[in-house]
């Protein structure tokens, strides 16, 4: 995908990858940039900036999402690629309180499904239509320090692939950006995250959102399901995938290496 005069939503846009995302996009010549976030003014300030169009919107409400592409499309026309940006992350266990569970169930899972189901039917009509899901390195690999986090970004690749296997024929475009570290808020040591986020994932570098945003440019323009700004991740999965108990042993190990001890459920 070209991204000149084309009509993009990023939700998560306030900050971090979201907001390098929006500004890359305008860069680009897109003709129609709507920044979504549940942070009002920060979406604000960012569609200011980049003369878009800012939706304030809770991602883990299927309406509101719905409500969001609304607004798009009155704006600006069909949605061209919708990127599922927003996401979060909380530490522990299987001990995590179900609070939690379910709060990051639906930021990092059911925002992905609201956007395709909100999108899907106009891209579908029209026989063309790109989505991006931001998920992790963590969704291919695991994270140490987050069972909520590892899990649901496994669950939003696995969307992301459903997705592509079931309408890649029908004209639509699929990717899913993997990264390790990126410097944003929730790889910030005095997060919530805290060391789960920059330790295990900082492994091999903290890059800067703009870098990530790089990635995605050059992916969306190879039209690759797999964005990775960290390109160790593809050696990482090799190992994965051609030996599973060697590679749970050696997690176990870098496990060890970090410090980290698993709490008692």
């Amino acid at each position: 995908m070209q991204l000149e005069g084309k009509h993009i939503v990023v939700t998560g846009g306030a900050s971090g990858i979201g907001r390098a995302l929006a500004r890359r996009f305008a860069v680009e010549g897109a003709r129609g940039v709507v920044v979504a976030d549940l942070d009002a003014s920060g979406c604000a300030s960012v569609a200011e900036e980049v003369g878009g169009l800012a939706v304030p919107t809770d991602v883990a409400d299927g309406d509101a999402v719905k409500a969001l592409v609304a607004k798009a499309e009155d704006a600006y026309g069909p949605v061209d690629l919708f990127c599922a940006n927003a996401g979060i992350s909380v530490p522990g266990g299987v001990e995590a309180p179900d609070e939690d569970w379910d709060r990051i169930w639906k930021i990092n899972v059911m925002s992905h499904v609201y956007a395709a189901r909100a999108v899907l039917p106009g891209m579908l009509e029209r026989g063309e239509g790109y989505l991006m899901t931001t998920a992790s390195a963590a969704g291919l690999l695991n994270q140490i320090g987050s069972a909520p986090y590892g899990v649901t970004k496994h669950a939003a690749v696995g969307l992301a692939e459903w997705l592509a296997i079931t309408y890649g024929d029908r004209g639509i475009k699929v990717s899913v950006l993997c990264p390790q570290a990126v410097r944003t808020a929730m790889t910030d040591a005095g997060s919530a995250v805290g060391d789960a986020g920059g330790g295990a994932a900082a492994a091999d570098g903290m890059l800067e959102p703009e870098e990530c945003a790089e990635a995605v440019v050059k992916g969306l323009a190879a039209e690759s399901f797999l964005i990775l700004p960290h390109p160790e991740v593809v050696t990482y999965m090799q190992r994965k995938a051609g030996d599973y108990d060697r590679w749970v042993s050696g997690m176990q190990r870098f496990q060890q290496k970090l410090g980290f001890v698993g709490e008692i459920p």
